[in-house]
């Protein structure tokens, strides 16, 4: 079939099958297009935890999937490509984390959503790069407090807290390979461009930014300064939002230490195309399950972390 007749049967069986298709702002552009919704970690979860759709498309990775399962069992949750898996949940296996945990008592232990059910399953509050800051000003101020996976958001998360959170050594392998080198020289050549990074990046990045947020605070900051040029240090997918909703603006991709690639980009996050979300739709399938007594134990910190977010009106 052609583009356009995949993207003809895609909007016909959601249609027909009552489905909502979420889509990262990794996505690919064509995905991203034809989404219900787009946006990052924390706004999925807040839409698969209301939609009323009998079945749920989530374009993105594995660990998403398994959110939007954990907030809504009695819906159908799909993923196209289940090999879509992430750096960063794979850096913190369950078990280890545990072990690390038991090592440590008297924490209270907050997760990045980028982990997989049975670590959420472990969490006291699950956390987003939206979120972070206001979960932990949310606790006690001598509240001893375990973050992880991702060293580079809790390091950063410390900075802006003036907290001591103890860190599990986790990193996302798309935000640790951008180059400080490449980068400054497109500052250089770009003298005026704003500086735009994720907080999952390493610490010597985030000092010479000029906005740090999640990919949902870099769109909204683009979109309302008066500057009219950007490097963007995230995944390059969210360069197709930004440009939609600021044409008259030019975003340049951060580049990664291979000098051959201009952007950087997640492999996992790019396994998903239109075809295979049309075969999913078709098909249903791949399907994502979480067994009972994980999904039970880990629906309490994320709910915790929506009931925050939505006190802070995140």
């Amino acid at each position: 079939m052609s583009k356009e007749e995949i993207i003809q049967n895609i909007v016909r069986l959601k249609k027909e099958k009552n489905a909502i298709i979420l889509a990262h702002y990794y996505q690919d552009s064509d995905i991203q297009d034809i989404a219900d919704f787009v946006g990052d970690s924390l706004a999925l979860a807040q839409w698969a935890a209301k939609t009323t759709a009998d079945i749920i498309v989530l374009c993105g990775v594995h660990f998403m999937g398994e959110t939007a399962k954990i907030l809504s069992p009695e819906k159908r949750v799909f993923i196209p490509d289940m090999k879509a898996g992430c750096s960063l949940a794979d850096s913190c296996p369950a078990k280890e984390f545990k072990k690390f945990i038991d090592e440590n008592p008297g924490h209270t232990v907050l997760s990045y959503v980028n982990t997989t059910a049975a670590v959420k399953a472990l969490t006291d509050i699950v956390v987003t790069s939206t979120n972070a800051k206001q979960v932990v000003d949310s606790l006690p101020i001598d509240e001893k407090i375990i973050f992880g996976p991702d060293k580079n958001l809790g390091d950063y998360i410390n900075k802006l807290t003036g907290r001591n959170m103890l860190l599990w050594e986790g990193v996302c392998h798309v935000h640790e390979q951008f180059s400080l080198e490449r980068i400054l020289e497109l500052k250089k050549e770009y003298p005026d461009a704003l500086l735009l990074a994720h907080p999952e990046c390493p610490k010597y990045l985030l000092e010479v930014a000029d906005h740090v947020g999640s990919t949902s605070s870099i769109l909204k900051f683009a979109t309302n300064s008066d500057n009219k040029k950007f490097i963007v240090a995230t995944e390059a997918g969210i360069l197709h939002q930004l440009q939609k909703e600021n044409p008259d603006k030019l975003f340049i991709p951060a580049p990664p230490e291979d000098s051959t690639c201009a952007c950087n980009e997640c492999f996992y996050m790019k396994m998903n195309t239109l075809e295979k979300l049309y075969l999913c739709l078709k098909l249903e399938k791949p399907e994502i399950f979480v067994d009972e007594e994980t999904r039970i134990k880990a629906v309490k910190p994320i709910e915790r972390m929506l009931d925050i977010s939505a006190k802070y009106g995140l």
